[in-house]
């Protein structure tokens, strides 16, 4: 027996559906994206180390604070989870929820990752995206997206 509830939709359903998403924090709060700044610095980096990761495979890296780092997909289309954490602090780490509050759901060129709290400060800074020309659908949603957690084979497992 089916004891779900089912709400009928009130008469501005559609009108909430179109509605325009609400960002938590005004974006004029956070410091902003120097561009220029970093295109320049961008400019003047010299790779010191190329690292492939192979689909469904993990490969840890350290950024030294101050550099660059770069994720492309070389075999077609993939989905990258990322983690990042705070070398000479581990209980620092990529906070997505605080994230996506603080920027949106969907992330490009000048949004910020954050770190989780107590520390909540900026963890790494996106500076360019070659996937920018996607720009948004029609859903407000773009290619890199801070919505839920990283994939995990438990998951995997307990969904088939």
């Amino acid at each position: 027996m089916d004891k779900t509830v089912k709400h009928p939709e009130p008469s501005d359903a559609n009108a909430r559906r179109a509605a325009n998403p609400v960002i938590c924090y005004g974006l004029g709060c956070l410091p902003p994206f120097d561009a220029p700044f970093y295109q320049a610095a961008r400019r003047e980096a010299v790779r010191v180390v190329k690292l492939e990761v192979p689909p469904r495979e993990a490969r840890c890296f350290t950024v030294p604070a101050g550099s660059f780092f770069r994720i492309s997909c070389l075999h077609g289309s993939q989905v990258g989870d990322l983690n990042l954490w705070q070398r000479d602090n581990l209980n620092e780490r990529f906070f997505s929820g605080k994230t996506r509050q603080l920027h949106a759901t969907h992330l490009t060129t000048g949004d910020r990752l954050w770190s989780n709290i107590p520390y909540l400060r900026p963890i790494a800074t996106i500076t360019d995206d070659s996937l920018q020309w996607y720009g948004w659908d029609d859903d407000g949603a773009g290619v890199h997206d801070v919505i839920g957690t990283r994939c995990d084979p438990y998951t995997h497992h307990n969904l088939h």
